[in-house]
């Protein structure tokens, strides 16, 4: 953590996340300049700072704590990915990738040992190297074959394949007032289900639902929805009934 970042520390550590590993660094934490047009859509400006002054020596300390269980989450935001891949999948640890920002440098990672690559469709076009967004899972499962994808499409929602079947899910019809930390949100909801043993079908829902919730709100960390109000959303059938299509 560099100079600036205390606040979300202390947010992180209000909302129950063990913040013992965080360091102190004298270079500037890392932050973004964010844009908002009046459809809600983003243009955001990224400074890396501290998230990309990591050390091997860091990172195997952090590994150490997971011991051999757990699931290392990493977005294209910090130095030393391909290291903490490396590393991480020696330990036996499940990995999984947020493509974004995307750049030439992902293309270089070991993909190949990932339990999860999570791509926009943009995202997902480039590394697959195609045109085409229904191409996307069968040439990443082609490349990646025991490597499961999570392919978000914006408007038109979600897909994911785990490994033997495609999962597709639309989205709600939600007024958008600010899309920034949608893609997190949905991640954040994701991964939780599957950790917490939920089926891809029911997964997919709670991101969805998560991800209109928050586009609904103003700001980043601060607009990400408590779990407690989308399981809530979801029982009550607030925002209509989402479907999951399997094939």
């Amino acid at each position: 953590m560099g100079k600036g970042g205390e606040i979300l520390k202390e947010a992180l550590s209000e909302n129950g996340v063990n913040v013992d590993l965080i360091k102190k660094h004298d270079n500037m934490s890392g932050h973004a300049i964010i844009q908002v047009d009046e459809n809600g859509q983003n243009c955001i400006l990224l400074y890396g700072g501290t998230n990309q002054c990591l050390t091997k020596e860091f990172i195997d300390e952090a590994l150490e704590k997971f011991g051999n269980d757990g699931l290392v989450l990493l977005q294209n935001e910090t130095n030393l990915i391909d290291y903490i891949i490396d590393r991480a999948y020696e330990k036996g640890l499940m990995i999984a990738l947020n493509a974004a920002p995307m750049n030439d440098k992902v293309l270089t990672y070991p993909l190949e040992k990932l339990t999860w690559l999570i791509v926009n469709e943009v995202e997902g076009k480039q590394i697959a190297q195609c045109n085409n967004d229904d191409e996307i899972i069968e040439i990443l499962n082609k490349k990646y074959p025991k490597c499961k994808v999570l392919l978000t499409l914006g408007s038109k929602g979600a897909c994911c394949y785990d490994g033997d079947k495609i999962y597709s899910v639309g989205c709600h019809k939600v007024n958008v007032v600010d899309t920034t930390a949608a893609g997190d949100t949905f991640t954040g909801y994701f991964i939780y289900g599957v950790l917490n043993n939920y089926s891809i079908e029911d997964s997919l829902v709670l991101a969805t639902t998560a991800s209109a919730v928050c586009v609904g709100r103003n700001g980043a960390a601060d607009s990400v929805p408590l779990k407690s109000e989308i399981d809530s959303l979801i029982n009550e059938g607030t925002l209509g009934k989402l479907e999951v299509t399997v094939k």
